[in-house]
């Protein structure tokens, strides 16, 4: 498939790239995609959450009343799980959320979503370019010239350029990220993938091996 490749200033260029089939144009795999950004949104969790057990109470461990003859059910010190105040039963522990997955599972989810955007019309590609100093006016005035200023984008480079990242760090719907980093939550919460004629290349290395 062949797609044509814009400036920075919206305009055509008259020059076309050809999307890999292998990785644009497969047949979409859900679970995958599903697997892929589960596992994604575990790694986000921080694993915290901590509630005291009743070893972990500090109180008197004074029996407050007798054993039998209360009316009522067996009670021991003032830390028991039964009384206002005292620990918890099976509260939470620290703990690592995250989970393994096969490399070959995570390319054939990140295929899946690459797939999607082009099925959806949701993909750029635009030659190499840079600014020349970080100002978030300029990156607005990008999304203007491509029509997307009111979608939420991801621009993917072939390299770190921090100029790039600078003048999208401002903006809500914008983020800027290297080919290498693309991952199949962010390609999907993105509504348009803004894609650098280098960056393809690297998408093709990396999803090809």
């Amino acid at each position: 498939m062949k797609v044509s490749v814009l400036n920075k200033n919206g305009q055509d260029t008259g020059k076309q790239v050809t999307l890999n089939d292998s990785i644009f144009a497969i047949e979409p795999n859900d679970h995958a995609i599903y697997l892929d950004v589960k596992q994604y949104l575990a790694d986000q969790r921080q694993g915290t959450a901590k509630a005291k057990e009743r070893s972990e109470m500090s109180g008197s461990t004074r029996k407050l009343g007798r054993q039998k003859g209360g009316g009522g059910a067996r009670r021991g010190d003032i830390n028991s799980p039964v009384l206002v105040g005292g620990a918890r039963v099976f509260g939470p522990q620290p703990r690592d959320y995250s989970f393994k997955l096969n490399k070959k599972v995570k390319q054939l989810a990140r295929k899946s979503a690459l797939t999607y955007k082009v099925k959806e019309d949701a993909l750029v590609v635009v030659e190499d370019f840079t600014f020349d100093a970080p100002k978030t006016k300029d990156f607005i005035a990008f999304t203007k010239n491509l029509g997307i200023e009111d979608k939420k984008v991801l621009v993917a480079l072939s390299g770190v350029d921090k100029n790039m990242f600078l003048s999208a760090r401002n903006l809500q719907k914008a983020k800027v990220a290297t080919a290498t980093q693309l991952n199949t939550y962010g390609i999907l919460d993105a509504g348009v993938l803004v894609v650098t004629e280098s960056a393809l290349k690297d998408i093709d290395a990396v999803l090809n091996k």
